[in-house]
């Protein structure tokens, strides 16, 4: 592709759009990450006791493993939603753009 191609995709409006929306959706799903991870760690530096608990009377389990578990889980379901999205939604976006720029091209 050329760099007026290249041009006339970064001027479109659906492109502005496209940037708009991922790059919110991706720092909305960074920011509930870090809230989640720092949380934690916080959690652990200033009341550990706490996740040393166990889950119910004579469980080996702890509070902090289940924890730890469900934010691995959660972690995964995030990364899922987020490649989902870019796949339908994103993906979709994208190649109206790059047609746009192909017809606008001949």
């Amino acid at each position: 592709m050329s760099s007026a191609m290249y041009e006339r995709m970064r001027a479109n409006p659906k492109f502005q759009d496209l940037v708009a929306r991922r790059g919110r959706f991706a720092w909305t799903l960074a920011f509930i990450v870090l809230a989640m991870f720092y949380g934690f760690v916080m959690v652990v530096a200033f009341n550990p006791l706490s996740l040393g608990q166990p889950i119910a009377e004579g469980s080996k389990v702890t509070v902090g493993i289940a924890v730890e578990l469900f934010m691995f889980i959660f972690f995964w379901v995030l990364t899922a939603v987020y490649v989902k999205r870019a796949n339908s939604e994103f993906d979709a976006l994208t190649q109206e753009i790059v047609k746009e720029a192909w017809k606008e091209n001949k």
